[in-house]
């Protein structure tokens, strides 16, 4: 049984330094996740007392990336990792960045969401796979005490976050007009991504403790001086995933600490 899991999106579909134990392939009521789970241990420092393995990642997009956002299986990512008994899971995600002081390749760390997609399978609770109905409390989307987790382990090794702000996702696979960008900031978005929901909201509902590190690929549509590429995004991702992966550092070593 493993306690926590790291969804890797699009930059990180594998995990640096992250020692795979066993692949399992799971079937859960909504079909299969994106990826086989890995078990394994980070760094060497993350086997907790009492556990097989000390962590689970998963691959949101698949091993090999080929699944775009609106076609993933939120359902099935989040109820596979919850029957391996996960209770925490820190996602990471690819984003643009809306706000003017949120560059390329910064972190955030954020603590609302602004759900615009669709058609995902939304809910465990949807009235034909589960009889019994479920209003979530998602007035905080995001777990106060892994937020808080996640920011103490910056400090402690000098990463720079953005403690807060607004994930706004929307459905892709394209990115965003200006006029959407231009919508989605007057609602309040401070970044903007394609995998956020219903992914957080899943994990709610089921009863994981959930928290988000985004990364800033670009920035949003019409907010930037130059057309949105690929290549540019690409070179941008690497750089922040490579913070990412100090922060994961950082937090396994602060969780390490607190059991021994």
């Amino acid at each position: 049984m493993s306690d926590i899991a790291i969804i890797g999106g699009t930059g990180l579909g594998a995990l640096e330094g992250f020692s795979i134990l066993r692949k399992e392939e799971v079937e859960t009521p909504w079909g299969s996740p994106s990826a086989p789970l890995c078990h394994g241990e980070f760094q060497g420092e993350s086997r907790a007392p009492g556990s097989e393995y000390g962590i689970v990642f998963l691959a949101r997009h698949g091993d090999p990336h080929a699944i775009p956002p609106h076609r993933i299986n939120y359902r099935a990512n989040i109820h596979a990792l919850h029957r391996c008994g996960v209770r925490r899971i820190v996602a990471v995600t690819a984003v643009g960045g809306i706000r003017p002081d949120i560059g390329e390749a910064s972190i955030v760390i954020p603590d609302q969401i602004i759900d615009y997609t669709w058609g995902r399978g939304h809910s465990f609770f949807d009235g034909e796979s589960d009889p019994a109905l479920m209003h979530a409390d998602f007035t905080h989307p995001y777990c106060p005490d892994l937020r808080a987790a996640l920011l103490k382990a910056a400090r402690r090794r000098g990463i720079e976050v953005v403690d807060g702000g607004t994930y706004a996702a929307t459905q892709g696979p394209r990115l965003e007009t200006a006029a959407e960008v231009d919508r989605i900031e007057r609602d309040g978005g401070d970044i903007v991504g394609m995998t956020g929901m219903p992914e957080a909201a899943l994990a709610r509902e089921i009863g994981i403790a959930y928290a988000n590190c985004s990364v800033i690929a670009n920035r949003a549509a019409g907010r930037g001086s130059d057309d949105l590429s690929m290549e540019a995004i690409m070179v941008h991702l690497e750089s922040g995933m490579i913070a990412v992966r100090r922060l994961l550092q950082a937090f396994f070593a602060a969780e390490r600490e607190k059991k021994e």
